[in-house]
């Protein structure tokens, strides 16, 4: 696959890291000299040291022939311009984030498919991890839909209970769905009869987010 990436900087050089380690034919456009220079050295890709918002740096870069183009930049005007010229030359898949959510309308109806500003999803991992319990990972989903995981913990009201039985006792709010249990290092996928117990590790949909509702089920009382 040819991938052009936009920008070089904290975000930027996981997505490259990611994406050379996949033998991936991969194009950078860093604008800071300095940036560019260290990611030439580290990485086996080609990266261009210019400003990405222009048609013919695009065109250098080979946006014609590119599968994906993925905008990592901290400027939405710049990932906007990026993605309209990949937009225009039909580029198949188009990424980026976005820092100001004000703009996300715009960048749907380029056909975008958009990430949240990684410092702010950074944020919201580490208010969820001082959250009881601590959870481990979490995904944000459409709208205030979340994936979540987190540990139960002995004496919390779901724990030694069945999903049938916490369904009886209206533990689990609508639109709340346990989807995994990892017990002693295995997956299981739970079904009506599935007991749940204190250590396992539950992977949980909630339709309207890792609220306090659902995130006491699984705390000591």
């Amino acid at each position: 696959m040819y991938v052009i990436i936009i920008g070089a900087g904290r975000t930027g050089r996981t997505v490259i890291d990611l994406a050379t380690q996949d033998d991936h034919e991969v194009v950078v456009i860093e604008r800071d000299t300095e940036i560019a220079e260290e990611g030439s050295a580290t990485y086996d890709c080609m990266v261009i040291n210019a400003d990405a918002a222009s048609k013919d740096i695009m065109l250098e870069a080979g946006v014609e022939e590119a599968d994906a183009l993925i905008s990592t930049t901290e400027s939405d005007s710049v990932n906007l311009m990026v993605t309209m010229f990949g937009k225009q030359y039909e580029v198949e898949t188009l990424v980026s984030s976005i820092n100001d959510p004000a703009h996300m309308e715009l960048f749907e109806d380029l056909g975008v498919n958009i990430v949240e500003s990684p410092h702010q999803l950074n944020g919201q991992y580490l208010y969820r991890a001082v959250q009881p319990p601590a959870i481990q990972d979490f995904m944000p989903i459409a709208g205030e839909a979340e994936i979540f995981e987190a540990t139960v913990e002995d004496g919390a009201p779901i724990a030694g209970l069945s999903l049938i039985d916490a369904d009886r006792e209206d533990l689990l709010p609508e639109e709340t769905i346990i989807v995994a249990i990892v017990r002693d290092d295995e997956l299981h996928i739970p079904k009506g009869e599935t007991e749940i117990e204190p250590g396992d590790v539950v992977t949980i949909f909630a339709g309207n987010g890792a609220d306090r509702q659902i995130t006491d089920i699984f705390t000591r009382t």
